[in-house]
């Protein structure tokens, strides 16, 4: 036979081969190929929720030039949104990009969508993760930014997304993020934790901008804790804050706030050393130092000796702080974890307990250790 024909025959299997083991390739690995080769190209992105941080973030992705809807529950506000160019219940005074469309009918926003970000509060979160589902592209990216917990066994809404969206890629985006801030760009910093690499190569590329940058992650629960622990401290500075609590009062209680986020975090799985990032002690010290946290307002209105039901039912907005509060004293209960400004606080807000008695009792507790980053916390 000739010696170059079977080489040629040679060349040809060894091709064979080769092809049918690049076929053999598990979907999951093929389908991240195809997302990242998508990024050369414009995505189509989509915001749920209308809130003041999504429509930061919706507007952010539509100054990039990429295809962006944004939708709202409300078909009236959606409209209204749409028409004026501009949020005027969460996000008054700041222009939308002209490409950001502004909808309420969820098809037509998610059905061409290659990457969405929802920003829906906790207590609705699951719903509308349901409603999506069967209008999703198979290979959509879905990142979460919601900074809640669902009561029904302590569930992050990342592991909302995991028990109703299995086979999509998720994400948490979270960070030291006010949405009036970012629309004024402000230079600011955010984190996206992700297990899947091409879901933070995604998220990067398409947020990033001359005032917006974001860092990686791969704790995706030690950065979805931090973003939901922090809004119950924020609660505790703000109450501080009212009665006159000076600087040392402040920097104790955001460290000692920072030692419990970590105890707590280390316990439920995540790495504690995430809390020394952007998403732990930045989003820490943004939260309870402003009074544009809105659970920071909260707490210097009860700090004013305000009652709850008032406060809340005056704020307009959702502060996931208070219900965060009692899903979080539950769980520490359970663990057995040493939280004393959670169970202070808790205390004060359900058990009618005095913010005298409990700072008082804060105070003359057990003295421990400061820092220790193996565990011993206290």
């Amino acid at each position: 036979m000739n010696k170059s024909f079977v080489q040629k025959s040679d060349s040809f299997v060894i091709d064979i081969t080769f092809t049918h083991a690049l076929l053999k390739v598990k979907g999951k690995i093929i389908l991240t190929f195809f997302r990242i080769c998508a990024m050369a190209v414009r995505l189509t992105v989509t915001v749920l929720g209308g809130g003041s941080f999504g429509t930061a973030i919706a507007n952010i992705v539509a100054q990039n030039s990429y295809k962006v809807f944004l939708w709202m529950r409300s078909a009236e506000r959606a409209a209204e949104c749409e028409r004026e160019r501009e949020n005027i219940h969460y996000l008054p005074g700041y222009a939308l990009v002209d490409g950001l469309r502004i909808t309420s009918d969820l098809s037509e926003a998610v059905s061409q969508s290659d990457l969405v970000f929802v920003s829906i509060p906790s207590h609705s979160f699951r719903d509308v993760t349901r409603l999506i589902r069967p209008l999703l592209r198979p290979d959509a990216i879905v990142v979460s930014t919601a900074k809640g917990i669902e009561p029904k066994g302590f569930t992050l809404m990342s592991q909302i997304l995991e028990q109703e969206l299995p086979e999509h890629p998720i994400g948490v985006l979270s960070g030291p993020n006010f949405a009036k801030e970012i629309a004024q760009q402000q230079q600011t910093g955010s984190v996206i934790a992700s297990s899947d690499e091409s879901v933070i190569e995604c998220v990067q590329k398409t947020l990033c901008s001359a005032t917006f940058r974001v860092y990686s992650n791969h704790d995706r629960y030690g950065v979805e804790l931090g973003g939901a622990l922090k809004n119950i401290y924020a609660i505790v500075c703000g109450m501080a804050a009212a009665l006159g609590a000076g600087q040392n009062t402040q920097a104790m209680l955001l460290t000692r706030s920072l030692a419990e986020m970590g105890r707590f975090a280390q316990l439920m799985g995540a790495n504690p050393m995430t809390f020394l990032g952007l998403a732990g002690v930045g989003d820490l010290i943004l939260t309870c130092t402003s009074d544009l946290s809105r659970n920071y307002r909260v707490g210097f209105a009860l700090g004013q000796g305000k009652a709850l039901d008032e406060v809340v039912a005056g704020l307009g907005q959702v502060a996931e702080g208070v219900n965060t509060l009692k899903q979080v004293k539950q769980k520490a209960d359970e663990l057995g974890v040493y939280m004393p400004l959670v169970s202070g606080l808790h205390g004060v807000l359900f058990e009618h307990k005095s913010i005298a008695e409990v700072a008082r009792h804060l105070m003359m507790g057990e003295q421990n250790t400061d820092v220790d980053y193996l565990g011993a916390v206290r």
